[in-house]
């Protein structure tokens, strides 16, 4: 329909708005081009890690009543550790800079045990690390298996009292199947002028939980594997319009697993989920205690490098992960990234974490210097791998009589002995005054107390296993300490030594053939006779992948740390004397040769 004649009064005023349209939207255009012209389109930002600090605060050797030392020359601790962070926040600006951390906080020292046991953080104590961490203002932290240790009510009030959260993508409540814990967190980098950078953070847990800390999650969390979860949650993350992702993951990179089939994961997959799951940029790796300053893997699916890097443990080293981004199309663009680790060995601890937390490492200094009885002799651990030395005696003799005294009376008529792991080859238990830091400097472990039921065909295997400990060495040959053992791959703690059986072990013969003599009471032990085995929870559960133990039948099971028992069993006696305990029963031989 045509439109009639306008009058001059409504053509000046469409005018005067249409001009006006005109120049203001002339004046936003140039604005705009301005802003163009302004907005950056780089940028760069850091996101440093760290993991297994097993609250280690600050330089100390609670075990030693010292500054710490090894024969690396390494530090330990998270108060040297923030001021390296200081420093990176300082040269590189507050906002381009995230912390994260890759799981196993709350265990591993004394100031640990003493929050969590003698004053205990669910009875109202702050827990020291969540102290320094939150000082240090971490962004997120994935869930470590030893955060488990001391169950999980214990955890879920570190929880609380930590002001970032605790990722754990395949920590799921067992009955609903949904995660426990939250599975990610998105952080934003605010670039002025320009959208935020969205950092999508995945935390990955370990799934041996299911069997370390069987006793403690049993019927309550179950624990699917790494890679399966982040098949799930990575792309989710993106959808999200995640700029980066990132990923925590409790676990190694290496593939392996020390579990054996015990579970249908795999222990160590961070190199099987940068493989496997496209869309993942970096990832900061725990668990194995180990320095990774650096490692790429191409995933299958995209050929796109993902950038790993585990910065050791309990301080020794910080990862630095060095990201360049580009804007395009709204989005910003990964166009480079970097990974080094840096040691804080010779800057100083960070002097606020000192005021907030030295009146708590006091106190735990105080406790581990407290006495429990007296020695009649030193015992050392020096020689516990390669020869049965009394302070082994020790802890066998504890676990026997522990378990002992709980058997019923059917179990108490079994053949009763005792499997332990040399874990310190440091500890030492000097004469005169015994204080609880001489005892928990060779017990390191808060590890509990099972009796298991094993014939002797399968303590034999099990023996078996253990002798795997040692490289094969033919007679003749000359036998070094320095090269005897597989300790980088079959660790220390790994080795189990048996007490209450008699047998020897033939480094000359093959894997698989080298128990012999393997008797009990001077009669050899038959492939039916059935053993109470004393052992830990660790190994009890399937820890190491021991054969035979996770499945056999239990005789005893307690919630007492063995480690407790062993300041128990001084205390109740006074006087520590290995003409007690000490029973030479095994040893290394080659063809039927002593070797010590």
């Amino acid at each position: 329909m045509p439109v009639g004649p306008m009058n001059r009064r409504e053509f000046v005023q469409k005018s005067a708005v249409t001009g006006a349209a005109v120049a203001v939207a002339g004046t936003l255009a140039t604005g705009e081009a301005q802003a163009a012209e302004r907005q950056p389109r780089t940028w760069s930002f850091s996101i440093l890690g760290t993991t297994d600090l097993h609250s280690h605060v600050f330089d100390w050797d609670y075990y030693k009543d010292a500054a710490y030392s090894d024969a690396k020359g390494n530090s330990v601790g998270v108060a040297r550790v923030a001021t390296l962070i200081k420093q990176q926040r300082a040269a590189k600006g507050e906002h381009r800079v995230l912390l994260v951390d890759a799981g196993d906080i709350i265990q591993g020292t004394s100031l640990a045990y003493y929050f969590a046991r003698v004053q205990p953080i669910t009875d109202g104590a702050k827990h020291p690390m969540a102290v320094a961490m939150n000082h240090m203002r971490y962004d997120a932290a994935a869930l470590g298996n030893h955060e488990f240790n001391y169950g999980i009510e214990t955890l879920r009030q570190f929880e609380e009292q930590c002001r970032f959260p605790l990722l754990g993508a395949n920590a799921l409540d067992a009955k609903t199947l949904k995660p426990a814990f939250a599975p990610y967190t998105v952080k934003r980098i605010c670039v002025p002028g320009a959208p935020d950078i969205k950092v999508g953070i995945l935390g990955l847990t370990n799934p041996g939980i299911a069997l370390w800390d069987k006793d403690n999650v049993s019927g309550k969390m179950v624990f699917p594997g790494l890679v399966e979860q982040a098949k799930k949650y990575v792309p989710r993350l993106r959808a999200l319009g995640c700029d980066l992702v990132f990923l925590t993951d409790h676990s190694g990179l290496d593939g392996s697993t020390s579990y054996g089939d015990a579970l249908p994961y795999v222990e160590n997959a961070s190199n099987l989920v940068a493989e496997q799951v496209p869309g993942i940029d970096a990832i900061l790796v725990g668990h194995t205690h180990v320095e990774v300053p650096s490692y790429t893997v191409k995933n299958a699916e995209t050929g796109e490098e993902v950038l790993l890097s585990e910065p050791y443990c309990w301080g020794y080293r910080l990862s630095v992960f060095d990201f360049e981004v580009e804007l395009e199309h709204g989005r910003w663009k990964v166009t480079k990234k970097t990974a080094q680790t840096l040691d804080p060995k010779g800057v100083d601890e960070d002097p606020e974490i000192k005021k907030l937390l030295e009146a708590d490492h006091e106190l735990v200094v105080k406790y581990v210097n407290t006495a429990v009885g007296t020695c009649t002799q030193d015992l050392s651990a020096a020689d516990s791998c390669w020869k049965d030395v009394p302070i082994m005696d020790f802890i066998h003799q504890v676990q026997m009589d522990t378990v002992k005294a709980g058997l019923s009376a059917s179990d108490a008529a079994l053949p009763l002995i005792s499997v332990a792991a040399p874990f310190s080859r440091t500890a030492d238990i000097p004469a005169g005054s015994v204080t609880i830091k001489d005892i928990a400097g060779l017990y390191i472990y808060d590890n509990t107390l099972y009796g298991k039921k094993l014939t002797g065909a399968q303590l034999r295997d099990y023996l078996e296993y253990a002798a795997k400990y040692y490289h094969q060495v033919p007679a003749g040959t000359t036998v070094d300490t320095a090269t005897l053992t597989n300790a980088n791959s079959f660790w220390d703690y790994m080795y189990d030594t048996a007490a209450g059986v008699s047998y020897d072990i033939d480094i000359a013969a093959a894997e698989g053939s080298r128990i012999k003599n393997l008797s009990y009471n001077g009669s050899s032990v038959t492939d039916d006779q059935v053993f109470v085995v004393a052992v830990n929870n660790y190994r009890a559960n399937g820890g190491s992948g021991y054969p035979h133990i996770a499945s056999a039948d239990i005789a005893y099971s307690s919630t007492n740390e063995i480690r407790q028992l062993m300041i128990d069993y001084v205390t109740a006696k006074g006087t520590l004397d290995p003409a007690d305990f000490a029973v030479t029963n095994w040893k290394l031989t080659q063809a039927g040769t002593p070797v010590f």
